[in-house]
């Protein structure tokens, strides 16, 4: 095993990690990869619900052929460490959506963390990522997005947002973007905060009880992962999946 297969928070991709987790896992679990492949102008949409109790990595190599799209849902609520990998790479005309949510309390770090090679001309995508966090949690997001000398006309956008329930949680966010076309559209915004106050002010104001519009702002903030997610029972499965890790926490 090379170095790489073992990695530490030395390392710039793993660095908001769970060391102590790290160490205790196997070098192999770290080679586990799983392809994935969209052929020219097919479509494949996969989503994933990841809310063991035990060390979980989910690694995904996503290869997008011409005019082909890709779209992956995730909801991150394990019990301990678990990390969302992806990693993807874009044909001429390609397209990739991701919508992902990392969410939960204990002391549990949960990751997600993206990689879009646009290698080629014309090729778009969109990312949304929600993360919601208490007690002593940590919820982490990595995002780079590589825009090639050749892949002009890309379009690419990234947006995360953190929502911190309580003192002690903590979200740690790393967009990153480098582009080496001149004739491109890419955007990436990330803010972190607490419930808006102004929004539950109003809704106490109409008579809604404050558990209530606590729970609907958190149910809206998260929900926006999905909105690409054209299924509307998995939709549904998926924001039912990441309101269900809440609990008491509203």
């Amino acid at each position: 095993m090379n170095a790489l297969a073992h990695p530490t928070t030395r390392q710039e991709d793993w660095r908001y990690a769970d060391g102590a987790v790290l160490e205790r896992l196997a070098p192999a679990r770290f080679e586990q990869w799983r392809d994935i492949a969209v052929a020219p102008g097919e479509a494949q949409c996969e989503c994933f619900i990841l809310d063991g109790s035990e060390p979980e990595l989910l690694r995904l190599r996503i290869d997008v052929g011409d005019g082909g799209r890709a779209a992956i849902f995730a909801v991150n609520a394990g019990a301990d460490y678990t990390r969302i990998e992806i990693a993807v790479h874009l044909a001429k005309g390609a397209h990739f959506s991701f919508g992902g949510v990392t969410i939960g309390g204990g002391e549990a770090t949960r990751e997600i963390v993206t990689r879009l090679a646009h290698a080629e001309p014309e090729a778009t995508s969109n990312q949304v990522i929600r993360a919601v966090h208490w007690g002593r949690a940590t919820g982490n997001f990595l995002g780079r997005i590589e825009v090639a000398r050749d892949a002009q006309k890309t379009d690419a956008v990234q947006d995360f947002k953190g929502l911190l329930l309580e003192r002690g949680a903590t979200t740690n966010a790393k967009p990153e973007l480098e582009i080496f076309a001149d004739d491109v559209k890419c955007a990436h915004g990330a803010s972190i905060g607490q419930l808006d106050e102004a929004a539950r002010y109003y809704m106490a104001a109409r008579g809604i009880p404050p558990e209530q519009a606590k729970s609907l702002l958190v149910r809206a903030f998260v929900a926006d992962a999905f909105r690409a997610l054209e299924d509307e029972a998995e939709q549904e499965r998926m924001l039912a999946a990441a309101l269900g890790a809440l609990g008491d926490a509203v």
